[in-house]
């Protein structure tokens, strides 16, 4: 099938070149020359009620041809064909991770989640995101960017039909835009908008699994190199005893810790791993499952078994097959995204799980951590530089992992280091964690700027606290003038946060398995302000809730690095009750309590649910054009926030000093500014009035200390490098320090 031409642009002629016009791609990506606008078939097309008169298996020739055509590394196959042998693929630099460039790329994101936005009648999510009106609201508060979320088919392929995802679209089958989230051509909009109010546009893609389908149905069926893509062993009809019935109505099941170990000691599987994401007994004991019988194309019947880091219906890639397939279509796809579709950046999911191997006898297998991890992410970093644009990723690490991935994989790394130590912060009213945890980034070399601090995202509150739960459990650290290893101090924590945001202190907040809460920002708060009934919240309550919600709002934009918030923080949206969600939860995942539908911009208001069927939350704040027009709002407050953040460069900053602060609720942080100055945030996580006194050694002594904000000085430091502030509930500074001379 011949390459589709973009709108805009004519159709490749013998010399490669096409239209006249300059695009929008030429435009906002000025390296980027025609001849890289390769196109993959996205012809993703399933039969409906027209199911041809012949089987579903691998002996039917047609059958296999058309998974082919809807398999993603068939496309990234094509794609890379149109990509050899370019000579503009050498315009940019690749080797190094660059945070700063992406800071300054766009330092403020909007991180959408596809399911849960309300759109207007007829309007599609991707139509919606590239409106006009929204930008404008966008460009006023400051943020200038926007993550879409996972908007391409996800799910399955049983026989010639389509399955749902099982995991909110993070399963990708295909590069085909999902049509229920809009078209390319809708994508490409959103883009043009984007540049046209300074922004761009961060696509997905999943480095570490697909869902079940065509790559994984040809995968089964034994065909060419798409095995290689995963991590699947097949097992001898010989030993199929070894292997679990799969239950009537399904294509696999989880095989228990007894039976992995048997296949083990047979020798076909590296075994158990260092832990099991999602554990749930009955429904995910181990990280493998078995396949049922499958025809493959000669018509021998096989079973395999195949690794899943996380859902059964998310087989896992494997980065070192001598076939290479996994890495191709990994790369192939995300080659689409941004010279195809015109994203500026990419989230890389589960990408720290790209390496696995057998470890010593009785141990689990090296899972975590592991060398080929960190090479496959310098490789998929790497390439998405070389056609300009920039990475993160969006992964529970080790703070030394994130340190070494930082040195050569992706540009950004989620910050899910201090999000539960800010949350704790907030609960308890002491930041004596969340300083221990900033310390602890710095001695490890994190680099603060090159962190994506977020407030609420599609998952839960993630609080494993996995660099002290694992690399450092037994490393000693001293919280509450309590000596303790690092294991007990991540399960203190855990079980402070268990109490004080679940059960009676919140009961509409939920545990998700052994990964965190399920919560929105605004019920973090509501279960840290005393707020147990969620119909009882008044207008006294909303500004208190509002303060909090501006206090990590300060927390994480009044630092070095990107500052993200999400639709359900910009409308202050609460949890959806467990009756409401039901049959979603009823496999324990408690998150679907967090991903309430909530609408913008008023675009939709007589909507009980989001076109993808989201039912529709209790929302405090109300509609951005409402905020924007009411200066006490919240997306108003944040707007002068962010506008001081933005004034003085404080995004690309470096991280100095965490001191003590003389009140157990205050936060100091000390940045130098990429001007050299010395700049100071000062926060209280309580709801009362504070006076305290700021003093670190970075502060030179008889400099004025001047408020960002008001332009006023507040205070001179004094002898001892110290100075003293006020704070009201909830408050905050972001304070400059100015010596002689020093007034621009």
């Amino acid at each position: 099938m011949p390459p589709i031409p973009a709108p805009g642009v004519g159709e490749p002629g013998e010399d490669g070149e096409g239209g006249s016009e300059l695009n929008f791609d030429e435009q906002f990506y000025p390296a980027r020359p025609r001849s890289l606008r390769p196109r993959a078939r996205r012809k993703l097309t399933f039969t409906g009620d027209l199911t041809p008169p012949f089987e579903p298996t691998g002996t039917n020739k047609a059958y296999v041809e058309w998974l082919v055509n809807q398999s993603m590394l068939g496309d990234a196959t094509m794609m890379a064909r149109q990509l050899a042998g370019q000579s503009s693929m050498w315009n940019n630099p690749f080797a190094h991770p660059n945070p700063r460039r992406a800071v300054d790329t766009a330092s403020v994101w909007f991180t959408a989640y596809p399911l849960s936005l309300i759109t207007g009648r007829g309007q599609s999510f991707l139509n919606a995101l590239g409106a006009d009106e929204l930008w404008q609201c966008f460009e006023q508060i400051g943020i200038k960017a926007v993550h879409t979320g996972p908007v391409k088919m996800a799910g399955g392929i049983t026989g010639w039909e389509p399955t749902p995802s099982i995991d909110g679209h993070f399963d990708r089958i295909a590069m085909a835009m999902d049509p229920l989230f809009g078209s390319e051509d809708d994508f490409r909009h959103m883009c043009e908008q984007a540049a046209a109010h300074g922004g761009t546009i961060i696509d997905d893609i999943v480095p570490g699994h697909t869902g079940k389908g065509a790559d994984f149905r040809l995968a089964e069926m034994n065909y060419r190199d798409y095995p290689g893509i995963y991590h699947m062993v097949e097992i001898p009809e010989s030993d199929w005893g070894l292997l679990p019935d799969v239950p009537e109505g399904e294509d696999s099941v989880n095989l228990d810790a007894e039976t992995e170990r048997k296949l083990q000691d047979a020798g076909y599987i590296i075994g158990q791993l260092q832990r099991v994401i999602f554990y749930e007994p009955g429904v995910k004991e181990t990280n493998w499952s078995a396949t049922r019988a499958v025809t493959d194309t000669t018509g021998q019947r096989r079973r395999w078994v195949y690794l899943h880091y996380f859902k059964a219906g998310q087989p896992s890639i494997n980065w070192l097959d001598p076939t290479f397939a996994g890495m191709r279509l990994v790369m192939g796809d995300a080659l689409h995204s941004l010279l195809d579709l015109g994203s500026g950046g990419l989230r890389l999911d589960a990408n720290g799980f790209l390496g696995v191997e057998r470890s010593a006898e009785e141990s689990p297998a090296w899972s975590e951590g592991h060398p080929l991890s960190e090479a496959a992410n310098q490789l998929i970093g790497s390439m998405v530089r070389k056609v300009g644009g920039f990475t993160f990723q969006e992964l529970n690490l080790t703070m030394d992992a994130i340190k070494a991935t930082s040195e050569s994989g992706p540009d950004l790394s989620y910050d899910f280091v201090t999000r539960p130590a800010y949350h704790h912060a907030l609960a308890t009213g002491d930041t004596e964690f969340l300083r221990l945890v900033l310390r602890e980034g710095m001695r490890v070399g994190i680099d603060q700027a090159s962190l994506v601090h977020a407030l609420q995202n599609h998952d839960e509150l993630t609080y494993e606290l996995v660099h002290f739960a694992t690399t450092h459990r037994d490393d000693v650290y001293t919280l509450g003038g309590v000596e303790m290893v690092g294991s007990d101090l991540a399960e203190h924590v855990r079980e402070t946060l268990r109490q004080e945001l679940t059960g009676e202190a919140g009961p509409y907040n939920a545990i998700f398995t052994q990964n965190g809460i399920a919560c929105t920002t605004a019920s973090v708060i509501t279960a840290s302000l005393g707020i147990t009934d969620l119909d009882e919240i008044g207008e006294d309550d909303v500004e208190r809730i509002r303060s909090a919600h501006l206090l990590l709002a300060m927390y994480n934009a009044w630092q070095p690095g990107v500052f993200a918030l999400s639709g359900w923080d910009l409308c202050g949206t609460l949890p959806l009750t467990r009756e409401q969600v039901k049959s979603l939860i009823r496999t324990g995942d408690t998150r679907w309590l967090e991903r309430g539908a909530h609408d913008l911009m008023g675009w939709n208001p007589e909507a009980n649910q989001s076109s993808s069927g989201m039912l529709r939350a209790t929302s405090l704040y109300g509609t951005l054009p409402e905020q924007l027009a009411d200066p006490s709002s919240f997306a108003s407050r944040l707007a002068g926030l962010l506008a001081v953040r933005e004034a003085h460069g404080i995004a690309t900053g470096e991280l100095l000093d965490v001191p003590d602060g003389s009140h157990a609720a205050m936060l100091v942080l000390v940045n130098r500014l990429a001007v050299g100055a010395v700049q100071v945030t000062v926060l209280n996580f309580g709801e009362e009035e504070i006076r305290g006194t700021v003093m670190s050694p970075r502060l030179p002594i008889g400099a004025r200390v001047v408020d960002l904000t008001t332009d006023e000085e507040v205070a001179e430091v004094d002898d001892l490098g110290s100075f003293r502030v006020s704070l009201g509930p909830f408050g905050g500074l972001a304070l400059i320090i100015k010596e002689d001379g020093d007034d621009d």
